[in-house]
């Protein structure tokens, strides 16, 4: 495969913070796009900081930052300083795709909106990301995936055990899902632009990207469904799709159909359970799980993974072992299909990155490469624009944008 960059002449501007929208932008860098972060000058996004704050893994490397900026060009401007306005204007007419997650009183203030800028670039697009939506009475208030994805849809309450109280997922992993989808906003819109030359004003929340991930189950709700209790593992609704734990301590989820209930009660050693009424079909199993959990628990504690592994491939059982992100960075299934790829100028211990998860068959992303230091291509970007230097000269004395940057010995994108 040769690298072939899709959108290669694709221009973007990352207005975004934190995840969700500059999740949404890497994609598209990914795949070719030249785009520009733009930040505040001094700290920067506040993403920056974020890996430093628990319960984040710690580390001397931001690898936050790099996982969600890279392939980027950065650039500080201060948007409040009257002096950027030119700056922005240019950068909006460059500029075929804009995201933007800046609450709307911010975008107001700072004559953001779209309103504001679509006359500068009728073909541009606007990408919003927002927390609760544009309209309704929580549409102004800050949203975190764990508060907007997670808690307010009903996934949070869902995603616990009987008896459990509501625990913290991964962080992040609302804001990657919502990401994407606001790349299929941004390329929706993209594909019109091809056929009508006119711009759009693109949007998605966590709320509604929250909502979609847990849809079966509100789909249940609006049809008046009868939900079964909290899952309980020692007492679920079906003993073939649970949870098991091996003896060597490791834990994995089986999903048995009924077709395989036969060859299953063979792979793991109990061909009796075939001529146990209690377990003779479906709803059999259903009404006696409990006592099926208990049997499973004892055969499945007898013997390592390993073993359970060969016995349940043998047997063309889909179970799936649960790992931990330790194990997931030597998984050869995620190196194979380049889910995890090698990191450029980040740093000497971290050298591998997780691809966004979209492929091309027969096309190759652009490398990954570290994200940018805070206005780290301000000078070449506003060049590129047309402006003189004695301009950006002028520019760094109003203090529109900062002081020159000077490249570090080892780039860390804040982390060091």
């Amino acid at each position: 495969m040769e690298t072939e960059n899709i959108f290669s002449g694709l221009k973007v501007l990352d207005f975004a913070s934190f995840i969700a929208g500059p999740g949404a932008a890497t994609v598209l860098g990914d795949f070719g796009a030249d785009v520009i972060k733009v930040e505040p000058p001094g700290a920067g996004d506040p993403h920056r900081n974020t890996y430093k704050i628990p319960p984040q893994p710690r580390s001397d490397d931001n690898y936050a930052w790099h996982l969600d900026n890279r392939n980027k060009r950065g650039v500080a401007v201060d948007l409040k300083s009257p002096h950027a306005r030119a700056i922005l204007e240019r950068l909006v007419k460059w500029a075929d795709v804009l995201v933007i997650n800046f609450p709307p009183p911010v975008r107001k203030r700072l004559k953001l909106t779209y309103e504001d800028v679509a006359p500068w670039n009728p073909r541009l697009i606007y990408a919003d990301i927002s927390g609760y939506g544009d309209e309704g009475p929580e549409a102004e208030l800050p949203g975190f995936d764990i508060t907007a994805y997670w808690a307010r849809t009903g996934l949070l309450a869902l995603t616990r055990d009987a008896g459990a109280p509501p625990t913290l997922p991964p962080s992040g992993s609302g804001d990657h899902a919502t990401a994407i989808g606001l790349y299929a906003a941004i390329v929706t819109a993209l594909y019109r632009r091809e056929h009508t030359g006119k711009g759009s004003h693109v949007t998605t929340s966590l709320l509604a990207e929250g909502i979609w991930a847990s849809s079966m189950y509100i789909q249940a709700a609006l049809s008046g469904a009868k939900f079964f209790p909290l899952h309980d593992r020692k007492n679920p609704p079906n003993a073939t799709f649970n949870v098991y734990q091996a003896s060597d301590d490791h834990w994995f989820v089986i999903v048995v159909v009924p077709k395989d209930w036969p060859a299953f009660a063979k792979a793991i050693g109990h061909p009796d359970l075939l001529l146990d009424a209690r377990f003779a079909d479906a709803a059999t199993q259903a009404a006696n799980s409990a006592q099926l959990t208990t049997i499973l628990d004892e055969a499945f504690r007898s013997q390592p993974l390993a073993h359970w592994r060969e016995a349940l491939d043998r047997a063309h059982i889909t179970y799936g072992v649960v790992h931990s992100p330790w194990e997931d960075t030597n998984d050869a299934q995620l190196l194979a299909n380049e889910i995890i790829v090698p990191l450029e100028g980040a740093g000497d211990r971290l050298k591998l990155t997780v691809s966004n998860p979209l492929k091309v068959h027969g096309v190759t992303k652009v490398p990954a490469r570290r994200a940018p230091e805070v206005g780290e291509h301000n000078d070449e970007v506003l060049k590129q624009l047309g402006f003189s230097d004695d301009q950006v000269d002028d520019f760094r004395a109003s203090g529109a944008i900062p002081h020159a940057w000077h490249l570090e010995a080892t780039p860390a994108g804040g982390g060091r």
